[in-house]
């Protein structure tokens, strides 16, 4: 048996509104399977909770909130002709993992690689991958060690923008871009970055969170030192 949860967005006056499976589902577009898939992803993250720290403890009590509609709202923002995608430090699984479950569905042709250095994150991301029979490669790895070339990047509460940056251009195609939920200190540290590094942006509101942004970035290139 399952566990209902809620998922909460805000609307334009920053007021909780209760999203119901039939909602979500109409919102991202997905099948009652896919939100299924998620709904036991969340049940596999409360009970692991209580052995290893995954996430925030105080995060549990808006768990869907704060971790899969926030991870889940990135999808239509990974352009369609996208064949690959890394998630860097991937943690829990946020947003990777989520991406993965819904990409099985949707894009079925975009491979997604996660990359996590820590070996009990990695061992539940593997653990998530088998119970929601999800296709997604999984990697323990540090970033700096990662191999190969990919069409979008993405990271959630990893690092500031100017190291995101660092570890991401190496691993950039030629046209690739990145995808970074930012917080309210996302003007600051996209100028601190620019100090740093060119590169073109685009913000698009959170969904989940009234002072949260997504930055969308490209043509990435690092700055020549005078």
């Amino acid at each position: 048996m399952f566990i209902k949860y809620i998922f909460i967005f805000y609307n334009t006056d920053n007021q909780y509104i209760n999203i119901s499976m039939e909602n979500f589902c109409e919102i991202y577009n997905v099948s009652r399977e896919t939100y299924t898939k998620l709904e036991l992803y969340c049940q596999s993250l409360i009970e692991w909770q209580q052995k290893f720290n995954l996430v925030s403890n105080a995060s549990l009590s808006n768990v869907w909130n704060r971790h899969f509609a926030d991870s889940a709202q990135l999808f239509e923002l990974i352009p369609h002709n996208a064949k690959t995608l890394l998630d860097m430090g991937s943690g829990a699984g946020f947003p990777g993992m989520v991406l993965a479950v819904m990409a099985n569905e949707k894009t079925p042709y975009l491979k997604i690689t996660l990359a996590e250095s820590i070996g009990k994150k990695t061992l539940y991301l593997k653990h998530v991958k088998e119970i929601t029979n999800t296709d997604v490669n999984i990697l323990n790895i540090r970033v700096e060690n990662i191999k190969g070339r990919f069409d979008v990047i993405t990271a959630r509460a990893m690092t500031a923008l100017t190291d995101l940056l660092k570890y991401a251009r190496p691993l950039l195609s030629t046209k690739g871009i990145c995808i970074f939920p930012k917080g309210k200190n996302a003007d600051e540290e996209i100028n601190l970055a620019k100090a740093s590094w060119n590169f073109d942006y685009k913000s698009v509101p959170s969904r989940t969170s009234d002072d949260g942004e997504i930055l969308i970035i490209s043509n990435l290139t690092e700055k020549r030192r005078k």
